[in-house]
């Protein structure tokens, strides 16, 4: 569905994509995780045609974003960062617009507006002006939208911003049900656990590169089979143990009011967690706790770019 062949985009002296290249397979979900700056949005402006690439070549359902723009447009559907709905309109005259606008005629896109409406749980709110809806609703609102002509490629670029937990959980059901019903989505996001239960391939981009790529699981690989936290009383004490233990350590120390942990990498075995707690031992160093828990794609994302993010791992005890 999608094919990236070695594309870059500078703005001056600012490269912002740096000979990217990856693939989407029809009909799977694919996230690209990246901080500010990555390059995240620039690639899907690209890839929408919004934005000419300096080099490389991109094609969208067989056809060229460059040469063939108009066949691109016609197969895809973008939800940006920000909803972009008429505030004086009611939900339902969003939809019908954007339906007339996709030439589906009187009847189809009201027939259409009320197809959505039942999907997105939007019934309640339908008849109301979009400007005293929440930021969830009009999210989904947006995210319906953006769906009226049902094509078989949806972009959506960092689609739970500014979105407390309930309405981030209800967009991610409502993402997966597209997904399950065959569309394929390319998203842009910074949420590592938002990437986690969305994609069936996830790209990590990093100053405009792509820096590692994979299933959710294969990347998790990538930071050791499993890792051991081990606590100690002080931040001072668990720095010093880190040194110790060298390349093992995977992040950095994490802090509380009293105490801290060191996540080390191992192969989850018991001869593997004797031999760090027996190098512990022989440098003086006394545990308070350990405990094993799974990698995370938190982990992954600090190794490959330096960036800590060591709140998230899933304990396996």
């Amino acid at each position: 569905m999608i094919d990236v062949r070695a594309l870059s985009k500078a703005y001056g002296a600012n490269v912002v994509l740096d000979n990217v290249s990856l693939q989407v397979l029809s009909g799977t979900s694919y996230a690209l995780l990246g901080q500010n700056g990555a390059g995240k949005t620039t690639l899907i402006r690209i890839l929408s045609t919004l934005v000419t690439a300096d080099a490389g070549s991109a094609s969208v359902n067989g056809s060229d974003v460059a040469a063939d723009s108009g066949a691109v447009r016609a197969s895809i559907s973008l939800t940006g960062q920000h909803a972009a709905v008429d505030e004086m309109l009611t939900g339902r005259e969003n939809l019908v617009m954007m339906g007339r606008l996709r030439r589906l005629g009187v009847r189809g896109a009201r027939r259409r507006a009320d197809e959505l409406i039942g999907a997105f749980d939007l019934a309640e709110f339908a008849g109301r002006t979009v400007k005293g809806y929440s930021g969830g609703m009009r999210r989904r609102l947006d995210l319906a939208v953006s769906l009226v002509a049902e094509v078989p490629l949806l972009f959506l670029d960092e689609p739970t911003t500014g979105l407390d937990p309930v309405s981030r959980n209800q967009l991610w059901n409502e993402v997966r049900e597209l997904g399950a019903r065959g569309t394929t989505i390319l998203l842009t996001t910074q949420m590592l656990d938002e990437a986690d239960r969305l994609a069936d391939r996830i790209g990590i981009l990093h100053d405009g590169a792509v820096a590692a790529e994979g299933t959710p699981d294969e990347l998790k690989e990538r930071a050791g089979g499993e890792l051991l936290d081990v606590t100690f009383d002080s931040a001072q004490t668990a720095s010093a143990a880190a040194d110790l233990l060298g390349s093992a350590v995977r992040g950095t120390v994490t802090l509380t009011a009293s105490s801290a942990t060191v996540s080390i990498g191992t192969d989850g075995t018991a001869n593997a967690v004797k031999d760090v707690l027996d190098r512990l031992a022989l440098g003086g160093f006394a545990a308070r706790s350990l405990s094993t828990a799974r990698p995370t794609l938190d982990d992954v994302f600090a190794d490959l770019t330096g960036t800590t993010n060591t709140n998230n791992k899933e304990q396996a005890a």
